[in-house]
């Protein structure tokens, strides 16, 4: 067991854990931040590229250019509809959605890819389906434009771009992590250049500034350096189980240090959401023989 990597990517996923509580201190709307954290990544990741020498024996196809592109426009949208629906709701609630994605990819693999959808699967999505319906308490919506407010749909759609994002990249298979993930943020300061609102930068406090470097910098350079050098020594299952550090401290940092509190149902929907999660990845796994390319899909570690 390589000790080191075990500790690369729990610090890794612990320091993504904290985005939310990042990004509710940078005084910036989700464009804005997300344009900002891909010119940190794209400066670091560049960098380190440069420096380990990976420019020199890339293996470049015309095809996974194209995906790879691709790609970097879901992760785009993916980054900009997760920091909105920090904008709208708890960082708790928004992870706890956020992280139905691996649903999102074995059910998109029975749709588009031909793939049997097992019972354990159904279950576990059926699970996560009512876990986030206890979450977002439907009930307490009187109107569609409450419901719309609400944040639920931005968590919702960032989910479903982070598992268009897995299913995208599983495909890209000769490109360094370092050349995927420095074209991916570069196409998004493309993308997002045109949308940007620069005088909202105007009047930022050195505390907001520190908070917008952190989210390029450490949340995404610093933690891509160390989920990337980390997971190829790491068997899946480990890497699967490792990437729950993420939402629990996110969700342990929004009770300690910024006062949420959930109730009951939303506790039981958090619960169940997880609880279907980690069985789709982990437990049913010694039972599925053979293993399809979704389900193989759904237990790759999250693109950040």
């Amino acid at each position: 067991m390589n000790i080191s990597a075990i500790i690369k990517l729990t610090v890794s996923m612990a320091l993504f854990g904290s985005i939310g509580f990042f990004t509710v201190h940078t005084g910036v709307p989700a464009i804005e931040l997300v344009f900002i954290r891909c010119i940190c990544a794209t400066l670091f990741l560049g960098g380190m590229w440069l420096i380990t020498g990976g420019h020199k024996t890339e293996k470049w196809d015309k095809k996974e250019i194209l995906r790879t592109l691709l790609c970097g426009v879901f992760i785009v949208l993916n980054w900009v509809f997760l920091f909105k629906a920090f904008e709208e709701m708890s960082i708790s609630i928004a992870i706890s959605i956020y992280n139905l994605a691996p649903i999102f990819v074995l059910i998109f693999g029975a749709l588009f890819l031909k793939e049997k959808m097992t019972i354990q699967a159904l279950l576990a999505t059926l699970t996560c389906f009512i876990g986030s319906m206890f979450i977002i308490g439907l009930n307490n919506f009187i109107s569609l434009s409450e419901f719309m407010k609400s944040g639920f749909i931005w968590a919702l759609l960032s989910a479903l771009f982070y598992a268009f994002t897995m299913l995208t990249s599983k495909t890209i298979i000769k490109l360094s992590s370092y050349a995927l993930t420095y074209i991916q943020t570069a196409v998004g300061i493309i993308i997002l250049l045109p949308f940007v609102n620069f005088s909202l930068f105007e009047g930022l406090t050195t505390t907001n500034w520190l908070y917008i470097l952190g989210t390029g910098f450490i949340h995404t350079g610093f933690v891509y350096y160390l989920f990337f050098d980390s997971i190829r020594s790491l068997s899946t299952i480990l890497v699967s189980v490792l990437v729950f550090v993420d939402p629990v401290v996110a969700i342990l940092l929004d009770m300690l240090l910024l006062d949420f509190m959930p109730s009951f149902m939303q506790t039981a929907g958090i619960v169940l959401i997880f609880g279907g999660i980690f069985y789709t990845i982990y437990v049913p796994k010694k039972k599925r023989v053979p293993r399809s390319r979704s389900e193989a899909s759904a237990t790759e570690p999250p693109h950040l």
